[in-house]
C-alpha cells in the first residue's frame, strides 16, 4: 500500500493560522472552545510532539490527552525552523524563507538553527527573514537561556520580550508572573521531547520517561494558571523512528550533485549546472520507492510550503526534493554526523504533519 501524504493547511486550521486567530487578525473559531473569551492565553509549544503520540503512549500522556481540541497539520518540510517560524509569524515558509534546517542562501549552506554558514559569516537574520513575529506586537517569549540572541531566535522571535528558563520549573513560574502581571498571550516552548527522541528513538525507556515528564509539565502550568487563562499546547512537527538501517547513502548522484541541504527525511539536492533533468531521473529511479521526489517546480506548483515564493526565496529550495517515507533517512556526505539521529522529521507522513492542538483552562 503506498505510503500516505498529508498536504499542509495554510488557509485554515493549521500552525501558521494559530497566531493569526489569537491576534484576532483571522476566523478563530476553530481553535479548542477553552481558549475562546480567555482573559489570557499561554501557547505552550512542544517541538516533536506528534499527535499520534497521544494514542500511541496513552499512560505516560493522560493529562494531554485529556484537553480539549484535535489535530491540525504543521507546515512542509516538518521541521522546527520552518515550523516555529510559521507560529510566529503566522505565514508558510515560502513566504518567511527559512525552508528547511539547512539551506542556500547565496551560495552557501546555512544551518538555521545553530545560524553558522559553511564557514563564512552568517546572513543576517532579518534580513533572510523579513517579516515581523507576532504581527509586531511586543509578547512575551519564554523559552530556553541559552537561545538568548542566537541567530535562528532574532530570525523567529524578534521583538518578543524574552523570558529565560534553565529549568523546566521556571518555565511554569515564568508564565504563572506574566499571566498575573496581565499579559493577554505568552509564548512558551519546550524542547525535550525532541531532543530525547533524536537521541534514543521512539521506542525505549527514554521517550517513554520524558513523555511522562511533559504531561507533568502541562499539569503544572494548569495548576499555577487561574480559572480565566487557557493552555494551549501545540507542536512544531511529530517525527518518526530511524533504525541504523534506516539511512541511505546517496553517492550514486554524487557526480550529478554540486550541494546537500534541507533534513534528513526532507532532503535538498542542488544540482550541477544544466545537470537538473538529470538529477531528477536519476533520483526518480534511485529512490521513488522510498520518497515522494519531486523537481522544486513541483514542490512548488503543489503548494508544499505555502504560495509561489520571491525569486530569493526559490533559490534556497533545492532542484530536486526527497521527501521520505517512513524509515527512511537520505546522508548528506557534508554531514555524516546526522546518521547518528534514532528520530527523524521533515517529510509528509501522518507521523511528521499531524500535530495536537489541545487546550484547557487553568485549575490555580
Amino acid at each position: 500500500m503506498p505510503e500516505l501524504l498529508v498536504p499542509p493547511r495554510y488557509d485554515g486550521p493549521g500552525v501558521a493560522s494559530i497566531v493569526p486567530a489569537l491576534l484576532d487578525a483571522i476566523d478563530a473559531t476553530w481553535l479548542p472552545a477553552p481558549v475562546h473569551d480567555a482573559r489570557s492565553v499561554v501557547v505552550l509549544v512542544i517541538d516533536g510532539l506528534g499527535f499520534d503520540t497521544l494514542d500511541s503512549h496513552a499512560t505516560a500522556l493522560a493529562q494531554l490527552r485529556a484537553l480539549e481540541g484535535s489535530r491540525v497539520t504543521t507546515v512542509v518540510p516538518s521541521t522546527t525552523a520552518s515550523a516555529l517560524t510559521s507560529i510566529t509569524t503566522g505565514l508558510a515558509p515560502s513566504e518567511h524563507g527559512l525552508v528547511g534546517y539547512r539551506m542556500r542562501v547565496d551560495g552557501a549552506v546555512l544551518n538555521t538553527l545553530s545560524w553558522q554558514s559553511d564557514g563564512r559569516k552568517p546572513p543576517d537574520p532579518s534580513i533572510v527573514q523579513r517579516h515581523a513575529p507576532f504581527r509586531g506586537r511586543s509578547i512575551p517569549v519564554v523559552t530556553k537561556s541559552e537561545f538568548h540572541r542566537s541567530g535562528f531566535t532574532e530570525a523567529h522571535l524578534r521583538g518578543g520580550r524574552f523570558h529565560g528558563w534553565r529549568a523546566s520549573s521556571s518555565l511554569v513560574e515564568q508564565c504563572r508572573v506574566l499571566v498575573a502581571a496581565g499579559e493577554p498571550l505568552i509564548y512558551a516552548y519546550y524542547p525535550g521531547v525532541d531532543e530525547v527522541a533524536h537521541a534514543h528513538g521512539l521506542h525505549d525507556g527514554f521517550y517513554e520517561a520524558e513523555l511522562a515528564f511533559t504531561d507533568r509539565l502541562v499539569g503544572d502550568l494548569l495548576h499555577v494558571l487561574p480559572g480565566d487563562t487557557a493552555l494551549l499546547v501545540t507542536a512544531d512537527h511529530g517525527q518518526v523512528h530511524l533504525d541504523p538501517e534506516a539511512w541511505v547513502d546517496i553517492e550514486e548522484l554524487a557526480d550529478l550533485v554540486d550541494a546537500c541541504a534541507g533534513d534528513a527525511r526532507f532532503r535538498y539536492l542542488y544540482a550541477r549546472r544544466g545537470a537538473g533533468a538529470d538529477l531528477l531521473d536519476a533520483a526518480r529511479a534511485a529512490y521513488g520507492e522510498r520518497a515522494w521526489v519531486r523537481s522544486r517546480d513541483e514542490v512548488i506548483a503543489d503548494g508544499w510550503l505555502g504560495p509561489p515564493p520571491a525569486v530569493p526565496v526559490r533559490r534556497r529550495l533545492g532542484d530536486v526534493v526527497l521527501a521520505a517515507h517512513a524509515g527512511t533517512a537520505f546522508i548528506d556526505p557534508a554531514l555524516p554526523r546526522e546518521a547518528r539521529l534514532r528520530s527523524g522529521h521533515g517529510s509528509l507522513t501522518e507521523s511528521e504533519m499531524w500535530v495536537p492542538l489541545v487546550a484547557a483552562r487553568g485549575v490555580a
